[in-house]
């Protein structure tokens, strides 16, 4: 069984999860929690109910889906050597069900389209290809479109864009089409109100700096449909190729905590920046607060907001734990930006960020 990063996978109590990144242990998979049926879970949040035919499944917002799986289901977790600790994942004996992005999308467009959602999907994904070289089986859909129980009236096309290369192409056609004045699309962070400043937290990272970087990155966007009568967000996910795909994780790796740190970096390498995780292969300018050490080779984040942060030669603030990473060949230090008890405090950013041309 191979999966992927946004696979989909369905256990018997018809829990969602959301295979996440492309590290795993040998018989399973780490993931991500994002919806579970009225049955078992309710939630308040009022943007949280799905409709599935007679059903209503509710997605999981924050840390609700991790403390939900702790408390009534631990037995989806798997054992992370590297880490010595239990993640949210399946294992592959657990998994009743699989849905692949790139399939359910053949799928949704082959058939003629129901409803106002799914003629936008088809009108988008049309104009990508014709105006790219690229092709429909270069994508996928993730989010409700995936699971089938989108709202036509208020859900967002969630796409997934395969490959390295076609990411490329896909970018720089969506900088010629925003520039163009009667375009349908547009680039999200163009506008002033595109963040939502009620529930900004981040603490060293300011909302205006927040935008700034989500502007450049281009894969969130905005569909201007006339017929509906509305405004319909557009992202493109970035997920690797089968023939990209690395699995890091070993049994002789030891991932170790060393503290908190602050430092200014240069950016060597972005290639896996796009990715989850996104991964910076740095050199260390100067360590501003926290442990001193020489031999920091990279960022590694599992943050969605900093993924395709910055690019090569660009000097960044980064603030988050610093970890010693230990395998049999070799021993260097990463500093990780993920889940924990300070995350609104940590940061990757540009420091010097030149506005992009619109």
């Amino acid at each position: 069984m191979m999966l992927r990063d946004r696979d989909a996978v369905l256990v018997s109590e018809d829990i969602i999860f959301r295979v996440y990144g492309y590290f795993h242990p040998p018989g399973g998979y780490v993931c991500d929690v994002e919806y579970a049926p009225s049955e078992i879970f309710r939630s308040g949040n009022p943007k949280a109910p799905r409709q599935a035919g007679s059903r209503v499944f509710y997605k999981f917002y924050s840390d609700e889906g991790l403390r939900f799986i702790l408390r009534y289901y631990p037995k989806y977790t798997v054992y992370y050597r590297p880490l010595r600790r239990r993640l949210v994942g399946v294992y592959e004996r657990d998994i009743r069900e699989m849905r692949r992005p790139d399939v359910r999308l053949r799928r949704l467009l082959r058939e003629e389209p129901r409803d106002e959602l799914l003629r936008a999907l088809h009108f988008v994904i049309d104009m990508i290809t014709s105006r790219s070289g690229l092709s429909s089986g270069d994508f996928g859909v993730f989010g409700s479109l995936l699971h089938g129980f989108h709202h036509p009236r208020f859900s967002d096309i969630d796409l997934i864009i395969y490959g390295g290369r076609e990411l490329r192409r896909l970018l720089e056609m969506l900088k010629d089409i925003y520039r163009e004045r009667d375009s349908p699309l547009r680039n999200e962070f163009d506008a002033p109100e595109a963040a939502e400043k009620g529930c900004w937290r981040f603490l060293n990272y300011s909302l205006e700096e927040f935008q700034a970087h989500q502007r450049r990155k281009m894969i969130y966007a905005i569909l201007h449909d006339e017929e509906a009568g509305r405004q319909i967000k557009v992202e493109f996910e970035p997920v690797k190729k089968w023939c990209e795909i690395r699995n890091e994780y070993s049994d002789q790796m030891r991932i170790t905590w060393r503290g908190w740190i602050r430092s200014v970096a240069k950016i060597r390498d972005c290639s896996e920046g796009p990715y989850m995780p996104s991964i910076y292969e740095i050199e260390l300018l100067k360590t501003l607060r926290g442990p001193r050490v020489s031999d920091v080779r990279r960022i590694i984040s599992y943050v969605e907001e900093f993924r395709m942060q910055a690019e090569e030669d660009e000097e960044v603030l980064v603030e988050g734990n610093l970890e010693e990473v230990e395998t049999p060949n070799e021993k260097f230090h990463q500093i990780t930006l993920t889940h924990g008890p300070r995350y609104y405090e940590q940061v990757l950013k540009v420091i010097h960020l030149e506005s992009p041309m619109r």
